[in-house]
């Protein structure tokens, strides 16, 4: 490379100091690595109730980093932006329940008996019924978050609706192929099924009173292969 070369070349770019916090946690395991996860996980946290408070529009940094017990400054040291925390806080319940619905439609190819339908669903049904046990702050948020406008931090939440409800059209269309399901217009069924399913998670989350919330999963399977079979 010549000496005119090496000058009009452009200078590489150096990584500011909140990015090199953010890439560079040091050794996984390591001290400076699990001092990182720690305070990350307290900030997910603090901002998680605060968002169940307030609603994800109405909580800034400076709010999540109060209730956290940290100086302000420090939130982008752990993450880039309020919608990067939102896709963390969301994305345990978010693997979860998309890894089911995948495993539900891959069934569903070869599903022509309403028992191996009946398998099918209850699989998300088992995997609903875990994310209640062990995600239901995320849940609940997801519930509370899901039809509002899609914009700032709340992105995250309206996009996993939005995959939901596809995995929900698809699988329908693939039980109707079967001649297993009323030939309702597809979006139609899928979405009353996705919505009914919602309504029933929120209300065993307020604790109303709908009987043994362990059983909610095989009844609703029932339920959609009962009263929406052809």
């Amino acid at each position: 490379m010549t000496k005119r070369s090496r000058q009009n070349k452009p200078p590489a770019k150096k990584k500011t100091a909140i990015e090199a916090e953010v890439r560079r946690p040091g050794p996984v395991g390591g001290v400076r690595d699990t001092n990182r996860r720690e305070k990350a996980a307290a900030i997910k946290e603090a901002a998680l109730h605060l968002f169940l408070e307030r609603g994800i529009d109405a909580v800034s940094v400076d709010d999540i980093m109060s209730r956290a017990g940290m100086a302000k400054g420090g939130f982008y040291r752990y993450f880039e932006t309020q919608t990067a925390l939102v896709t963390e806080i969301i994305d345990g319940a978010r693997k979860l329940m998309t890894d089911a619905l995948e495993t539900c439609s891959v069934d569903l190819r070869t599903a022509s008996t309403r028992d191996a339908q009946f398998a099918a669903y209850r699989k998300v049904g088992d995997v609903v019924a875990t994310l209640l046990m062990e995600h239901p702050g995320e849940v609940r948020l997801y519930l509370q978050e899901c039809r509002a406008p899609d914009n700032g931090p709340r992105g995250p939440i309206v996009e996993l609706s939005r995959t939901v409800s596809k995995y929900a059209i698809s699988i329908t269309a693939q039980a109707q192929g079967h001649g297993i399901l009323k030939p309702i217009p597809v979006p139609v069924s899928a979405l009353t099924v996705v919505g009914a399913s919602e309504r029933l998670l929120l209300a065993v989350l307020q604790e109303e009173d709908i009987g043994n919330p362990l059983e909610v999963p095989e009844a609703l399977a029932t339920l959609i292969l009962d009263g929406l079979k052809a």
